[in-house]
């Protein structure tokens, strides 16, 4: 699964890497986070067709259908074996895909002496794009919340020394045809949520204190050990 991730590269350079041509923030309303948790609002990008938008998302997806946000919780995370068939993402699999921006993820392996967490990177210290799907609920009070998860699959030969799943890392090219609202075939969508290449990844054990999202400080994904 993917619980935790990060985001600190600079508002200009996630504009020109992910060719944002319309954003529904300002530079001012993006901060740094070394340590996003579920419920907490990310940044996605969608395409309406034309362009891809830059925006906020709530972490953790509430089906249209749904009758209470609570549902979201249980959300966070669609195993992308199923997602095309499985009722609470079928419509956004083939209507509404997202990318959600990180440069970096959270992973914890068991050992004998305790749960350790583990950074997961790319080598190129680049941001890269997990694979997502958002909606739109509407709640009893008439509010609309707009919500997304991340899609996971088999980990790779890296990640599977630490854990059995691992969230879809897009491709450049992938991304492309992810966010193309024109593709709706499974099967070509499908193609696209494989383990990333572990030869361009890192991991590394960091300190316990990302345990607790209430700690969010650049010191989460300094190695230690």
């Amino acid at each position: 699964m993917c619980g935790r991730y990060s985001l600190y590269a600079d508002y200009r350079t996630l504009l020109d890497r992910f060719g944002i041509e319309e954003s529904s923030i300002e530079e001012t309303d993006y901060t740094a986070s070394y340590n996003i948790a579920p419920s907490q609002e990310v940044l996605a990008v969608v395409n309406d067709g034309t362009k891809n938008r830059l925006g906020f998302l709530k972490w953790g997806l509430i089906p249209p259908w749904a009758k209470d946000a609570k549902i979201g919780y249980k959300m966070i995370n669609a195993r992308a074996e199923t997602a095309a068939e499985k009722p609470s993402f079928r419509h956004a699999f083939k209507k509404k895909r997202c990318i959600i921006l990180a440069d970096s993820f959270y992973e914890w392996q068991r050992t004998d002496e305790g749960k350790i967490p583990m950074l997961v990177k790319l080598k190129s210290g680049e941001p890269f794009a997990f694979a997502g799907l958002w909606e739109s609920w509407k709640s009893p009070d008439g509010k609309t919340v707009n919500t997304c998860t991340i899609l996971t699959t088999g980990a790779n030969e890296l990640m599977g020394t630490i854990h059995d799943r691992m969230p879809v890392v897009l491709s450049k090219e992938g991304e492309k045809i992810w966010l193309d609202p024109r593709i709706e075939d499974p099967e070509v969508l499908g193609k696209l949520l494989k383990p990333f290449d572990s030869n361009e990844m890192e991991a590394y054990e960091v300190s316990d204190a990302v345990n607790s999202p209430k700690h969010n400080g650049p010191e989460l994904i300094k190695k230690v050990g």
